[in-house]
């Protein structure tokens, strides 16, 4: 199905997590299940998603920090949360954690689905599948493919350059954190991770060069911004 609306579903309950993974597949969502917080991290993290659904609750890494660590690396893509809880202070938490709504257990699948059918309205998201260009300036760049084209020129990007690059457009005239790329990317904010980094921005800033409208600025003590004129 084309266009189809990629969802990443974190639950530990496996048969709750199963039941809603199945539903959402029957609703026309691709939809790929973790069971916990690290492992929807590394899920998100490999691949485009469009849509995601956090347990609160879960074990390894709780959904508050994956929610935080998420929206390091991606201040748009869409998140709702679920929780067994219903206290105010674990709803405020989860705003400010970056989720744009929250559903307390038990809830019907209807509810669900309708609530994902307004977030995605209210963020532009719906009928989106994951993005497959950008326009870089007057670059075009294709993530899935690794490539990035300057009037019918093509140059093929290392798998590092094409994920750094796919960040910083998410990003885009916002400031990437430097440690969350890393982790992104690299797997480890270590200190040698830190230099290689540096060198695959240099590389990016080549890559770019015939361009001179667009920069990908260092922000002194938080990481870079590709700065593109609007």
């Amino acid at each position: 199905m084309e266009n189809q609306i990629k969802v990443l579903l974190v639950e530990d309950d496996p048969n709750l997590g199963t039941l809603l993974k199945d539903y959402l597949v029957a609703k026309g969502y691709d939809t790929e299940l973790r069971s916990n917080g690290q492992e929807g991290y590394n899920a998100f993290v490999q691949a485009d998603f469009d849509f995601l659904i956090l347990d609160v609750m879960m074990p390894v890494k709780d959904g508050l920090t994956l929610a935080k660590e998420i929206r390091g690396i991606d201040k748009n893509v869409p998140m709702l949360f679920l929780t067994a809880k219903s206290m105010k202070e674990d709803t405020l938490e989860g705003f400010n954690a970056g989720a744009d709504d929250y559903m307390t257990k038990p809830f019907s699948m209807e509810e669900l689905l309708a609530r994902m059918g307004a977030i995605l309205r209210r963020t532009g998201g719906e009928g989106t599948a994951e993005e497959s260009q950008y326009q870089v300036g007057k670059y075009i760049f294709k993530p899935l493919e690794r490539t990035l084209e300057f009037n019918g020129d093509t140059s093929r990007l290392t798998t590092k350059e094409n994920d750094l690059l796919k960040l910083l457009c998410k990003n885009a005239n916002g400031v990437l954190e430097r440690n969350d790329a890393l982790k992104a990317v690299w797997g480890d904010d270590n200190y040698f991770n830190g230099r290689s980094m540096d060198v695959y921005i240099a590389k990016l800033r080549k890559h770019l060069n015939r361009d001179e409208k667009i920069e990908i600025m260092n922000i002194h003590g938080r990481g870079f911004k590709l700065y593109l004129p609007e």
